[in-house]
């Protein structure tokens, strides 16, 4: 997933008579949140604000969070990223193409409607519909009919207002045809915009970004007090899988990373997902065993504008990723905490291959200086694009030139720094003239999700092309045998190295923390974050 969410839940990472006093503080605070809360049996979590809390109108991180808790899929994933249902009795299909889903009979929404194959139906023709503009529209362009939902003309009407390919065949029955066949659909089940949604929730959408009424463990307590926070509690009339071990959470929000460090320290929330870098080497002294560190799925490359001749030849894009100190990097600006990309897909996604990059990602300023040679070299500015949404990106890319001046003789290199909220778009309309920063988090942990996402030429910044690799996805995703499958994934993945239009760089670390009111805290590198159900409260 590619957008601002930043990684799971923040991804902004970076002693003496002080830290004796504030290790003192630390022993002394025993609540968090307000004092009058101490001993209610929930507990507070300090994370950014969320965007939105209609489901399908969101691809952030911070409202995944949220959202996650509220309501329950079809399909979850497990703790180890494997997926299982969860509102669904089961998912199936014989030709990957056409699935048959049984909704488990008998759950309710927070407002007392029952959950029935209509309500996941009703809230994914909603999210499929052009003109209603929902943030995670794209993610549906798996159904047969959403084209005609979506034409290519935004200011044309669309053909249809429900998808073709989606029928309800009894209450608790769905039939979903795809557009082609996609082993992967079970997992992409798990993502937060399949969620359903109840005939209130459809009637005023506005009301109910504010208020949602959900399925799931959680119920939102009054309504989400914007930047400030959104408290839930345990929904009573609950009968799914997650039963809460806690009576409730609230999500605290906050602008600053720092200040919600300083929170976490003094008590005042209970669990923050992610510790600012230049932090973390204190919190691992302060907290101890409340420290918590945990590997991540999101990773961070370095995308070449192939539209742009200048980067098109193969062996250049490989003296720029072999001039590269990708453990220097890591030392520089991460503490050394996060991990050296050896393949396009992180180690904790299924299909990854240890060394798969081979030479390739390895730091060889020699070779890399042959291959730039044999390239015929670069002429011109270089242009550097990144964001401004974390300060890390600067120092990385400033770390990155050094090495091009220094290892490839490249001598005119200039940054270009946009504003976090104008960058994805300058990607995506291909207005960049160098390469870039780009990041992906799974939205699933499949390496379909990567590599289709970000290499296939329907849709790559890039602007890459490639039939031999596009064969590859196309195959694996008929392919229902997973092991099989992801053989097929790796083969594609290959393609790509060769290539390599977009460059590995590293995978993040997740560097938490928790007070000591709390217990039995688990963060998964997934889109269900933080396991609230599990928490339990002292």
């Amino acid at each position: 997933m590619t957008s601002l969410r930043g990684a799971r839940g923040v991804r902004l990472k970076v002693a003496g008579l002080a830290a004796v006093a504030l290790a003192a503080s630390l022993g002394l605070t025993a609540c968090g949140g307000d004092d009058a809360k101490a001993s209610d049996g929930t507990f507070t979590v300090g994370h950014p604000e969320p965007d939105h809390l209609l489901p399908a109108n969101t691809t952030s991180s911070y409202s995944f969070d949220v959202i996650t808790e509220m309501f329950d899929n079809l399909m979850t994933l497990t703790n180890d990223g494997k997926a299982v249902p969860l509102a669904a009795e089961s998912v199936t299909s014989d030709d990957q193409k056409v699935w048959t889903i049984k909704v488990k009979p008998g759950q309710k929404f927070h407002n007392g409607e029952p959950v029935t194959a209509q309500s996941f139906a009703d809230a994914w023709n909603y999210a499929a519909y052009g003109p209603n503009a929902m943030g995670a529209n794209d993610y549906f362009s798996y159904i047969k009919g959403y084209d005609e939902l979506n034409p290519e003309d935004e200011n044309a009407k669309p053909k249809a207002d429900t998808l073709s390919g989606l029928e309800v065949t009894g209450q608790d029955a769905l039939k979903v045809t795809l557009n082609a066949p996609f082993s992967q659909f079970p997992m992409l089940l798990t993502y937060p915009a399949y969620a359903p949604m109840p005939k209130a929730g459809l009637k005023d959408p506005k009301a109910f970004d504010d208020h949602p009424i959900g399925n799931g463990p959680y119920m939102i307590d009054g309504k989400w007090e914007r930047n400030k926070q959104v408290k839930l509690v345990a929904f009573p009339g609950y009968t799914g899988a997650r039963k809460p071990k806690n009576k409730g959470v609230t999500w605290k929000s906050y602008s600053s990373a720092d200040t919600s460090y300083t929170d976490l320290r003094a008590g005042r929330i209970d669990v923050l997902q992610t510790i600012p870098s230049a932090k973390v080497p204190e919190a691992k002294r302060l907290l101890g065993d409340r420290f918590l560190a945990r590997k991540m799925s999101t990773t961070d490359y370095l995308g070449f504008p192939l539209f742009d001749k200048r980067f098109d030849n193969a062996d250049l894009r490989k003296a720029i990723s072999m001039s590269i100190d990708r453990q220097g990097v890591n030392k520089a600006v991460y503490n050394g905490s996060y991990f050296p990309a050896d393949s396009l897909i992180p180690s904790i996604i299924p299909g990854h291959r240890a060394n798969a990059c081979g030479e390739l990602c390895t730091y060889n300023p020699a070779k890399a200086k042959q291959l730039f040679d044999k390239a015929g070299g670069f002429s011109g500015t270089l242009e550097l694009y990144f964001s401004n949404a974390q300060p890390t990106y600067a120092q990385w890319m400033q770390i990155v030139a050094n090495s091009l001046r220094d290892n490839l003789g490249i001598k005119d290199i200039q940054f270009r720094q946009v504003p976090a909220s104008d960058y994805f778009s300058l990607l995506g309309d291909q207005k960049e003239k160098g390469p870039y920063r780009q990041n992906w988090e799974a939205d699933y942990p499949s390496p379909q999700n990567y590599l289709e996402n970000m290499w296939g030429s329907a849709g790559n910044r890039m602007g890459w092309k490639s039939k031999e690799f596009d064969d590859l996805i196309a195959k694996a995703n008929k392919t229902a045998d997973q092991q099989q499958a992801i053989a097929l994934y790796n083969q594609a993945e290959d393609v790509a190295i060769r290539e390599m239009p977009m460059i590995p760089l590293w995978t993040w670390a997740g560097e938490g923390g928790r007070s000591k009111r709390v217990d039995n805290v688990t963060i998964t590198p997934f889109s269900t974050g933080l396991v609230a159900t599990d928490v339990t409260v002292k």
